[in-house]
């Protein structure tokens, strides 16, 4: 296993130890570096979201370091490919938890990846907090499980949004494409959900088979029923393909997905043509735009520590989740353990992050529930 190490010992760390050493009074023992480990796809059909993934609690580390670090010591974020494999994600992060220390996980991707992890005990048996998961699944939110801490909104949250933005603007045959794994199924009940509130049935639905992208079936079940519109539970490249094929055999519904793609690739492989007036489901504010000192914070951040990276929403996302865990590790004190950043999470109730606020305690992880839609333009970029 080969881990990508990132961040340095502070100089604000040797300064301390310098005093202490001169005989200095109360100078606590202070570790040289805190490790964060991060399991993230830097390979297979995901590896750009896991890039992204990466980037956005890196530029954020990488500033907190500079700052001098939180106490003293360093943020160390560890990061190991998965591949987007669950057997892979299951066997490296039981690997990091091994490890004593790592204090927290960082930033997985993939609803049956994680799911994974609470079935085989991983999470439970290491005791160690997963913040900002990139993943809505409802089998992570509910039954409560205490490990997980969530930034985003869950998959029945955006589908009830654009099921009622479909509702309002009268289109009532409505089809599914998904993912047919853990994470498409908890889209695909999303959808189904929201569209029994309202008295509606799915006018089809179609999986795809994880880590491929040949969505050749999907696209051919949905063409053929004449849908309005079309949400997509599904990832970059397989989302991409199956917009690209369904435009090429004629159909017309408005097509929808779910916020997890990266809208650059879906233009890059469908085509501008095909991809334009996509609708995407956002579980964060508008990165695109500094109004908010968040954003601004962002912006910033990412100019100054990976020059040349294009804002995302999903680095803006685990830059989010960033600031949420080293605010945590702060609480925990000067000598943070895997309890001590559980319950310091638990006491982030209404935490600010700049215009944005977040809310755990010992009886929820949910931090948010925020949702807006955004367009693909004619430009290929997004529109509010």
């Amino acid at each position: 296993m080969k881990a990508l190490r990132i961040g340095m010992r502070a100089r604000g760390l040797l300064a301390a130890l310098a005093l202490c050493a001169l005989g200095a009074t109360g100078c606590p023992a202070l570790a040289a570096e805190v490790v964060v480990g991060q399991v993230a796809p830097l390979s297979g059909v995901l590896a750009s979201t896991g890039q992204q993934m990466v980037l956005g609690g890196k530029i954020y580390f990488d500033w907190v370091n500079a700052q001098g670090g939180v106490h003293g010591a360093a943020i160390r974020q560890e990061v190991v490919d998965d591949g987007y494999k669950v057997p892979e994600t299951v066997r490296l992060t039981r690997a990091l938890l091994a490890r004593p220390e790592v204090v927290a996980l960082f930033g997985f991707a993939g609803t049956a990846n994680v799911t994974q992890l609470l079935a085989d005990g991983v999470l439970e048996q290491g005791g160690a907090a997963l913040v900002a998961p990139y993943t809505g699944g409802e089998s992570l939110r509910s039954p409560f499980n205490p490990w997980i801490f969530h930034v985003r909104a869950g998959y029945a949250d955006e589908a009830e949004h654009m099921v009622q933005q479909l509702a309002t603007l009268g289109m009532d045959r409505v089809a599914v494409m998904y993912q047919d794994d853990g994470f498409g199924k908890a889209g695909l009940a999303g959808v189904e959900a929201a569209l029994a509130r309202r008295g509606l049935t799915l006018a089809a639905s179609a999986g795809y088979e994880r880590n491929t992208d040949q969505v050749e079936a999907a696209a051919q079940t949905i063409k053929a029923v004449d849908a309005q519109a079309v949400i997509m539970i599904a990832i970059n490249k397989p989302a991409a393909a199956f917009v690209k094929r369904y435009r090429e055999l004629g159909g017309g519904a408005q097509l929808y997905s779910i916020s997890v793609v990266d809208p650059a690739e879906i233009v890059k492989i469908a085509g501008l043509k095909n991809a334009h007036g996509l609708g995407i489901s956002q579980v964060v504010p508008y990165p695109y735009r500094p109004l908010l000192p968040v954003v601004r914070e962002y912006q910033q951040l990412l100019k100054k520590y990976a020059p040349g990276a294009e804002v995302n929403y999903t680095s803006f996302e685990e830059f989010l989740g960033a600031k949420v865990l080293v605010e945590a590790l702060r609480r925990a004190g000067p000598a943070p353990t895997r309890a001590k950043v559980v319950k310091a999470l638990e006491s982030l109730q209404g935490f600010d992050l700049g215009g944005v606020s977040v809310g755990y305690s010992p009886t929820s992880r949910v931090g948010s529930r925020y949702v807006e839609v955004t367009v693909i333009g004619a430009n290929g970029r997004l529109m509010k």
